[in-house]
């Protein structure tokens, strides 16, 4: 049990440093291992016994600003509205691409983590939409893809957003034209059943 406990606060100590020093540079990418140690008074070997690796050190700095923008954006009330799975996964997906957008160099710092190495058995908040859109015309496996699909291709288009507004024109970083690019993506993948 004490050891869970030093466990923990060390966990903290190195988030706490990975924090500060991302939030001051320009690229966390720059932010080494030896840095986060100095700061945190730990040593650089405890960021890998308590994290694997740098990179998921910086993703779990990532992850709390993520779930406190979601939180502050009112994500309850979206999935607890009257409106239909599609029209959930369009807000939620906006309220999503929005903080990576904000967040851009933390997003390209996690990138790569997201896009290969994260654990693809994890549940998708995303799948349980698209199941329920598609409402059993879809199997499982199909509907796991999409949701990877949808949520994967998205975090490369963001990543990319400089590209695609002087390749695409479009410029995600206006409100409208973010939103746009959701709406067509998902009726793309969610089409209407026909009859």
């Amino acid at each position: 049990m004490q050891k869970e406990v030093k466990t923990e606060i060390t966990k903290e100590k190195l988030i706490a440093a990975a924090e500060k020093l991302i939030a001051n540079c320009d690229d966390p990418f720059k932010v080494t291992s030896r840095q986060i140690a100095e700061e945190s008074g730990m040593q650089a070997a405890m960021i890998n016994y308590c994290f694997s690796s740098r990179e998921n050190l910086i993703y779990e700095v990532f992850h709390r600003y993520y779930k406190a923008a979601l939180k502050d954006a009112h994500v309850e009330k979206i999935l607890t509205s009257n409106d239909s799975p599609k029209d959930k996964l369009k807000k939620l997906h906006y309220l999503v691409a929005k903080f990576l957008i904000e967040n851009h160099k933390l997003t390209k710092a996690i990138t790569n983590l997201v896009l290969f190495e994260r654990d693809l058995s994890e549940e998708s908040v995303s799948y349980g939409f698209v199941k329920e859109h598609f409402n059993g015309t879809r199997n499982d496996k199909e509907c796991r893809l999409i949701a990877y699909e949808m949520s994967t291709m998205m975090q490369l288009i963001i990543y990319r957003k400089d590209d695609f507004k002087n390749d695409m024109g479009i410029d995600l970083e206006k409100d409208r034209e973010l939103k746009h690019y959701i709406d067509m993506r998902i009726d793309l993948l969610l089409p209407e059943a026909t009859a």
